[in-house]
Formats: C-alpha cells, sequence, structure tokens
C-alpha cells in the first residue's frame, strides 16, 4: 500500500517535485502524508493527516532551497490515523528520517529491546522501530552498514528508504514490496510505483526482493544479506506521462471507463500472439490454476466459464489468498496464472513465488505493470497494455483482462479469427455505451437509486462475473450495501432480502441464461423487488432497461462497461466527492 518518492539531484525543488510525486501516488494511500527534507546538517519534516491538499501548502519546507528529500502517503496498518504515526519517522537526535512501506512483523520485540536502550517511541506504528535501530546501529557502524544490518533483521515484506544528515545518500531496500529507481541526469528519482516518475524520465531500475540501493553522486546496488556489490540492469518503461494525466475529466475513475472501448480494440489487434502463446501453456499444462485478488479474481472466475464454453477446457480458479490452501494439486506440470493489474499484490505474489520455489509450476502471468514483481518473476507474461490505472477503483483494467481471456479461450479453440471479430464488435458497442445519450440513461437510474441501502444484482454463467464486478463497484464507489448471487441461488435464501421496491439489476445476455434468468427477475418483481435489466432485448420484467449488442460471449465486455458506468454516477449521486479514492482503500496491496 503506501506510496514512496524520493529525490536527489541538482534541482534545489526537491519539497515541491516530491510533493507533486506524492499526488501522483495518492492512491496507494491518504490517510496522512509527509515529507522530510535535508538542509544543511538538519532534517526538517511536515506531516499531516488526511489527503494531500490540491494547491501547495504556505509552508517553510517550500520555501529552503534542498537537494535531496523524500516523502510519504500512508494507509494505516499499526497505529491510529494521526500526525505522530505520519511518516517520516526521525530517531532521537533527529538526525534520521525514514519512511516505510510494509509490515514489520517482529516490531514489538526489536521496540521492547530498543526501549531498553533508552530510545523514546513518539508514536505507535512499526516503522518506527527501524528509525531507532538504524541509530542505534550507527553508533558502530557507517550509514550505509546501519542500514543494511536494521533491513537484515526485519521480518516480513517491507520497503525501507532513509535519510540522514550525515550523508548526501538516501539509502532503500526491499523485500516484497515494490520501489522502483528513476535514472535521470545527475539526479536520481524514487518511488513505490513508476507512474510516479513518468514525468521526469522513462529509464529506471526495478529494486529486486534482497536488495539494497545508495543514491548519491551515482548508483550503487548491493544484494542482501551480505552487502555485495552488484550491476543493476535497466529497463525503459513504455507508458507515457500523459496517459497518466486526468486531462479534461473530472476524475480519473471517469477518464479510464472512456479509455475501455480502445483497450478492447487493443487487446483484439495486437493481442493475437501473446494470447497464442499463452493458449498453448494452457493446453500443455497437466493442470491450469488462475489466482487473483478483487476485480481480478472476477476476471478469473469468468475465464472458467470462458475455457469450459469456448475451449471445452477446464482450469481452476482461486482468490489469491485462499490459494495455500489448495494447492497440495500443484507439480511441476501445473500452469498457474496469476491475474494482477498491478503486479504487486501480495497475497497474489506469496502464493506464486511458494508455486515456484516449492512446487517448481510454471508461470504465465497477465499484469499491467512492465517490471513489477510478478512480471519479474514469471516465466511468461501478457501484458494488458491498458496504461497507467490512477483511481483505487479498477476499471480497464478489469476489461483489458476479460478481453485478454476471451481471446485466449478462443485462441485454444483453434478460432482466433472469431475471437478477435468478437472483441472489435464489443469495442464498438462499448464506445456507444459512452455515448453522451447512453451515459444520461445510466444517470437516471443512478438517481433512482442513489437512497437505496441494499441493492442485489444477478446473473447466471459468465454473466455472474458482471454481476460481482458490478457489486464491487457500487461497493467500492458509492458505499452502498450490494451483493451478487447466480440467479439460481435465490430461492436458497437471498429472496427473503426482497421487499417492496427492493432494487435487483438484472444481465440478461441473449444466451442459454436468458430464460432462466428471467424466471429469477419475475420471481424479485412478484415480491415487489424493483427490476434493472441489462442486456440485449428489453422484457416486460425490467422496469429499467439498458442495453447491449449481442455479441455471444464478448457481451459480457459492454455489461461491464456500464457497470463501470453505474458505480462512477452512483457514487457521485450519494454524494462521494472523490471517487478515485475510496474510503479506507488502497491501489496495490502490498500487505496481508
Amino acid at each position: 500500500m503506501c506510496g514512496i518518492f524520493g529525490y536527489i539531484g541538482k534541482k534545489e525543488n526537491a519539497a515541491e517535485m516530491i510533493f507533486d510525486g506524492l499526488k501522483t501516488l495518492e492512491y496507494r494511500g491518504y490517510d496522512s502524508w509527509g515529507i522530510a527534507v535535508k538542509e544543511n546538517k538538519k532534517i526538517l519534516v511536515e506531516k499531516q493527516t488526511g489527503k494531500l491538499p490540491q494547491k501547495d501548502l504556505a509552508s517553510l519546507i517550500f520555501t529552503i532551497p534542498t537537494t535531496l528529500g523524500i516523502g510519504h502517503t500512508r494507509w494505516a496498518t499499526h497505529g491510529g490515523v494521526t500526525v505522530k504515526n505520519a511518516h517520516p519517522h526521525t530517531d532521537c537526535t533527529k538526525q534520521i528520517a525514514v519512511i516505510h512501506n510494509g509490515i514489520i512483523e517482529n516490531f514489538q520485540e526489536l521496540r521492547e529491546e530498543l526501549i531498553k536502550k533508552n530510545h523514546t517511541f513518539i508514536s505507535e506504528t512499526d516503522t518506527e522501530v527501524a528509525t531507532h535501530l538504524i541509530e542505534e546501529n550507527l553508533k558502530t557502524s557507517d550509514f550505509a552498514t546501519s542500514v543494511k544490518n536494521t533491513f537484515n533483521r526485519l521480518s516480513g515484506m517491507n520497503a525501507l528508504v532513509v535519510l540522514n544528515t550525515a550523508s548526501s545518500e538516501i539509502i532503500a531496500a526491499k523485500n516484497g514490496s515494490p520501489l522502483v529507481i528513476g535514472i535521470g541526469n545527475d539526479e536520481f528519482y524514487l518511488a513505490s510505483d513508476a507512474a510516479g516518475i513518468l514525468k521526469y524520465t522513462r529509464k529506471v531500475l526495478f529494486l529486486e526482493d534482497h536488495q539494497m540501493v545508495i543514491l548519491g553522486e551515482n548508483l550503487k546496488l548491493l544484494t542482501l544479506p551480505t552487502g555485495k556489490e552488484i550491476q543493476p540492469k535497466y529497463e525503459t518503461l513504455s507508458w507515457s506521462f500523459e496517459e497518466a494525466q486526468m486531462g479534461h475529466y473530472k476524475h480519473f475513475f471517469i477518464k479510464e471507463i472512456h479509455e475501455e472501448a480502445r483497450i478492447i480494440e487493443n487487446t483484439a489487434l495486437n493481442g493475437l500472439s501473446p494470447t497464442k502463446k499463452l493458449a498453448n501453456l494452457i493446453h500443455d499444462a497437466f493442470g491450469t490454476f488462475l489466482i487473483a485478488c478483487g476485480s481480478a479474481s472476477y476476471a478469473a472466475i469468468g475465464a472458467t466459464y470462458l475455457f469450459s464454453k469456448i475451449a471445452k477446457k477446464h482450469v481452476n480458479f482461486a482468490v489469491g489468498s485462499e490459494f495455500k490452501y489448495i494447492e497440495n494439486f500443484v507439480t511441476d506440470k501445473t500452469l498457474v496464472i496469476p491475474i494482477s493489474q498491478s503486479g504487486e499484490s501480495i497475497d497474489v505474489i506469496e502464493p506464486v513465488t511458494r508455486a515456484i520455489n516449492e512446487k517448481h509450476a510454471k508461470i504465465a502471468s497477465i499484469v499491467n505493470v512492465l517490471g513489477s514483481t510478478l512480471y519479474r518473476i514469471a516465466d511468461f507474461n501478457v501484458l494488458l497494455e491498458s496504461g497507467p490505472e490512477r483511481a483505487v477503483v479498477a476499471t480497464k483494467s478489469f476489461i483489458a483482462m476479460l478481453a485478454t481471456l476471451i481471446l485466449t479461450a478462443y485462441t485454444l479453440a483453434g478460432e482466433q479469427k472469431k475471437g478477435k471479430e468478437l472483441l472489435l464488435k464489443a469495442a464498438k458497442n462499448v464506445k456507444n455505451i459512452l455515448k453522451e445519450e447512453y451515459i444520461n440513461e445510466v444517470k437516471k437510474v443512478a438517481e433512482k437509486l442513489k437512497k437505496s441501502e441494499h441493492i442485489y444484482i444477478i446473473g447466471r454463467g459468465l454473466s455472474y462475473t458482471a454481476a460481482l464486478e458490478t457489486t464491487l463497484k457500487i461497493k467500492e464507489a458509492s458505499y452502498a450495501h450490494a451483493e451478487a448471487f447466480p440467479g439460481g441461488e435465490l430461492k436458497h435464501g437471498p429472496l427473503a432480502l426482497i421487499d417492496k421496491g427492493t432494487p435487483c439489476i438484472v444481465f440478461a445476455p441473449n444466451d442459454e441464461t436468458y430464460y432462466d434468468i428471467i424466471s429469477n427477475a419475475e420471481e424479485i418483481k412478484a415480491r415487489g423487488g424493483y427490476i434493472i435489466g441489462i442486456g440485449p432485448k428489453n422484457n416486460e420484467v425490467f422496469d429499467d432497461f439498458l442495453e447491449t449488442a449481442d455479441i455471444e460471449e464478448a457481451t459480457i465486455l459492454p455489461q461491464v462497461a456500464i457497470s463501470h458506468l453505474l458505480g462512477y454516477y452512483l457514487a457521485l449521486a450519494r454524494g462521494n466527492r472523490d471517487p478515485d479514492k475510496p474510503r479506507n482503500l488502497a491501489k496495490s496491496v502490498t500487505v496481508k
């Protein structure tokens, strides 16, 4: 979670650059924020709770010329949302500043040890332990050795970035939590996400686990725990800075929805080769497991339907955090397919790493971020090519996942041409859905739903995936309770929730599920439910209707585009002024 940004170079507006960098990374956490810069032999710190303000603060830290600093946006894990718990944290002498992403699992025993050595703690966080441990180590070692020895004592998945008044360097180390270094002209940038440094450079170094980097006049890369120097391997980002900007849109949420048609079309035109390779891997594997979390897990659920119906192929699915409880079937002949926008979700990385190290399984990842952890550890990658996704609520990346899986299923069935044609038809339909006239119809439905505290969504077959995704978008963005059911499950309990006026969204594609799902809609209507139908043809049971084209299995793509619009406009109708950053959430889940 948490956003990290740092700068060291010749520019004297480090604080301002760090502030701008943190705003770019704020989707990773927005409980509090802070900046530390070095001025001569002092460290100046600015910390506040809440989101970063839209305009620069009238703070001393922004007026001082400085070429060295670090900043942090927090998603709280240990300790409440307070200024004292905000990062950066300093030591007893105020000579060291630390920012951190992850969880130090052994922080309690380290804290007790340091208290006995007369260190004073002012926060409730696990991070402050690292600050004081570096301070203690500096009594007998140099800066780099102190950071190295400190990091080697930390348990868990962590990324640490450190300033020291006695040094003109930034030192960072990682294990599990992501860090990327941007390479400029006689300057270096440091961020928890490549999107944070696109404004300044596209040449990057992705830090691997158990590595430490020293940034000063040059870059020195070390392997941990030994501290042996190794040769860095630089990469070039394919994204542009403009892709990560909001443009004329009010929120990234709606901007990214408006990119969905282009992304589907891009998959159809440029995804033929990677999906063919993925299809071959699935064909040759003795068992295939898809693992994912959040929206990506719904794409994986959709894949179980797609591969069964289109390619007559069984694939398994598990939520990332639950995979370890069913991984006994994994062997060296198994194909594991992790699906992730960021490629950094710890609940996916951890089981994938175990599948590699313990089971020697083959890994084929579906990810959006070049150079991410999943990208680097996989044997084969399918890049989603959906560009930077800044809203916490996933939209265009989910569409890209579904489009990729649809094309892969048709390719596995020997019908890649048909898959391509269906995606192009879906892209055309989504373009029409994103026109003002159609969006106005979605807004009308959102207005009718805005006072509803409970919304139910049903679908059958592949459309159950659309129902799940709709549920998540409504919950995340509008804070209304929403729940999805397979249509046939209504009579097994959920029908008891239906009362007069209870809203229910019904996905009714023109496929083998149509008549059964219409019967389910009738059952809800008979009990007073308010029915919103989504599909190719209207039906008298629907009180409101949002039309899609009839595109066989690709019909799910316009279904999902509609659900994303509904989530966005329902959020606005219910008074959420910043649907890009839902409360309590962050974009990249890098802690357990």
